[in-house]
């Protein structure tokens, strides 16, 4: 059963491209594609997405559902024990990034795990949703967008930008995490500058939080219109 989508979910890493925005299984929404660093602020731009009446497909909510199914759990312990699990049982997702952050072979063996439960979820959220008046757009809420290929869904594709001092105070306070840990999970993803050029919207989140607001509403509004200027056409 997919995960219902309240503050939604999504997919954990890549997913095989499934066509165009023309093809996306029954979208009838403007679809957005929502990256950016880690640490960047995604969450803060999707929770302002949210606000303004998106539907956010958020990928590390539906990764972590994902981890904790019957099944991912069982392969998950076949493959390395109850070392990736805690003292209650539940499924220890920082001890299974230091795995897979680690090796390719073993980041490759957990995204063929997981992708083909999540890119289900994520087509039934969509369509689902699609035929909803109270959704104004959806939003893929994903750090790796380009990775994947679905940006190649989305009608317009958002990054949220923030120096590397800034992104790296929040993870410290939030997770923990020092400059190389930060560096070891970047290091298999497509350089920042390069997403970034290849964005259709930066949002800047270097500066106070009253501006994120009105950065946001501005980009959401000019999706909107053109996406519905471009249905019209």
């Amino acid at each position: 059963m997919c995960p219902r989508a309240g503050r939604p979910f999504a997919f954990v890493t890549t997913v095989p491209p499934v066509g165009t925005m023309e093809t996306a299984p029954g979208c009838k929404k403007p679809l957005i594609g929502l990256c950016g660093g880690i640490g960047s602020g995604k969450s803060a731009v999707a929770a302002e997405l949210a606000r303004l009446g998106c539907l956010i497909i958020d990928s590390d909510r539906m990764s972590h559902a994902a981890l904790e199914t019957e099944e991912v759990r069982e392969r998950l312990r076949s493959w390395w024990g109850g070392a990736v699990f805690d003292a209650a049982g539940r499924v220890d997702r920082r001890a299974i990034g230091k795995i897979v952050f680690g090796s390719e072979a073993e980041r490759r063996r957990l995204e063929m795990l997981v992708h083909p439960l999540i890119e289900r979820w994520r087509v039934d959220i969509i369509q689902r949703s699609s035929g909803d008046p109270a959704v104004k757009a959806i939003v893929l809420d994903s750090p790796l967008l380009f990775e994947s290929g679905l940006n190649r869904l989305c009608h317009a594709v958002i990054f949220v930008d923030a120096d590397d001092a800034s992104r790296l105070a929040r993870l410290r306070a939030s997770r923990g995490w020092t400059g190389p840990e930060l560096a070891q999970r970047e290091r298999w993803q497509i350089p920042l500058e390069q997403k970034r050029s290849q964005a259709d919207y930066i949002v800047d989140n270097n500066g106070p939080a009253d501006r994120l607001g009105t950065q946001v509403a501005d980009i959401l509004n000019r999706i909107v219109s053109e996406a519905t200027s471009h249905d019209k056409a």
